[in-house]
């Protein structure tokens, strides 16, 4: 039975991270002002190697590509397909206020003043 089964599973390699993936890596390292030969000294990889990663030249391990958006104060996560959206927009969110004509920061549940006025005058909510 495992012969079978091992037959129709045919291991797959990415040729090159997603273009995405690349260029969100790319603007991570920008927006902390490294450069990628600062970035492979933070993470103990040649200046080259980073090129490779960016241009989609090399495709790094999975170690090395979580050490990679670690280094970045990113971090890789599994995600359920149907909070996807909910994800992206808090990302959107998050890049937005953190835009100098974005703004303010606020709390992620917080409503507006007059919202939190009106609740408080009704007892009968929790």
């Amino acid at each position: 039975m495992k012969e079978n089964i091992d037959k129709h599973i045919k291991p797959i390699r990415l040729k090159e991270l997603p273009a995405v993936m690349r260029e969100q890596l790319k603007e991570a390292r920008h927006s902390r002002g490294w450069s990628q030969r600062e970035l492979g000294r933070h993470l103990g990889l040649p200046q080259m190697h980073v090129s490779g990663i960016e241009s989609g030249k090399l495709v790094p391990r999975y170690d090395t590509l979580l050490d990679y958006v670690r280094g970045l104060d990113y971090d890789l996560l599994l995600v359920p397909r149907s909070l996807v959206p909910a994800v992206l927009a808090l990302i959107h969110e998050h890049k937005a206020s953190n835009e100098p004509d974005g703004e303010e920061e606020r709390a992620l549940y917080a409503g507006n003043e007059e919202e939190q006025k009106t609740k408080e005058g009704r007892p009968d909510e929790i």
